[in-house]
This record gives C-alpha cells, structure tokens and sequence, in this order.
C-alpha cells in the first residue's frame, strides 16, 4: 500500500543526511513524500503571519506516518517538536530514525543526539507516558533502513489503525 509520509528534521544541520534517506524512499513506485522543501520556502513561510504552522499542517494533510529523522541537535528544535506533537495530536503514525551515522559529502558522519521521542510525553490516567515508549525507533544503519524502512512506516500506520 502506498503511504504518503511526513519527515520531520533539523533543516540547516542534516538536510544532506535527510537528502539520502528521502531519495532511498522516492525513488521507490510504491512509496509517496511529501514534497521536499527547501530553505527559501521555509523563510518565505516564517514571514506570513502564522505561516509555519500552516505550512507543517499542509504538509501533513493527507499523510498517515510522520518519520522523526534525528542527528545531533534535532530534539532541540521547536518546530520538530512542534511536528511531533501536532502529528500525536492528528492521531499520525510516528516512528523516529537516527541518523547522525549517515554520511555528510564534507564532513562525515555527525555526533550522536537524542531522540525527540525521549523529551515529549502524554498525559495518561495521571501518568506522564513518554512518546518514545509508545512509538518505535531505529538507526538508519544499524537497523539497514535503507531496507526495512518501508515496513517500519507501515508498521508506524497499522499501529495507529491507518
């Protein structure tokens, strides 16, 4: 089944290591991304009123799995928390992928950094529920996502009733 999936990602730091897992989906017929963006589109959206949070909720109309590709600073983005949260909130498919072990053309592979899903958590019967309990997480080349990220996404749908 063909799934239209949403990356969320620290721009600036990893669009090179985001670039190669992204091509590794598309290039595939049976998978669908949400269009890449670049950083001009980004900026022109930051300039309209409220427009980043539209542009995310453009962006993640009509999907059924949000893909949290993380590096080194990752987790300390607004905006990637932001995706995270407003992707639990639309009852999305989540999964989070390392991948500070892909290669940057320039400058290799990058440091290791903390899965989002280990900062945000939910509010079940008085318990605080961290995300990263109740959603799956890999490494992009330990785990051979090149491989098997098309069943973790569809694992991420299934999981969720998508």
């Amino acid at each position: 089944m063909a799934r239209r999936v949403f990356f969320s990602f620290h721009y600036a730091r990893d669009v090179m290591r985001v670039t190669q897992v992204r091509n590794s989906w598309v290039v595939r017929p049976e998978h669908e991304a949400q269009p890449f963006y670049d950083a001009a589109e980004f900026e022109e959206a930051k300039r309209k009123a409220g427009g980043i949070e539209k542009w995310i909720e453009s962006q993640l109309s009509g999907t059924s799995v949000t893909v949290v590709l993380y590096g080194h600073e990752t987790a300390q983005r607004d905006w990637v928390i932001h995706e995270i949260k407003r992707s639990y909130q639309l009852g999305k498919g989540i999964l989070a992928i390392d991948i500070h072990r892909l290669k940057h053309p320039t400058t290799g592979a990058d440091q290791p950094g903390v899965n989002p899903l280990t900062k945000l958590h939910i509010d079940r019967g008085g318990q605080k529920v961290l995300l990263s309990t109740l959603y799956k997480s890999y490494d992009w080349v330990n785990d051979n996502g090149y491989s098997n990220m098309a069943t973790w996404i569809e694992a991420a749908a299934k999981a969720v009733g998508r």
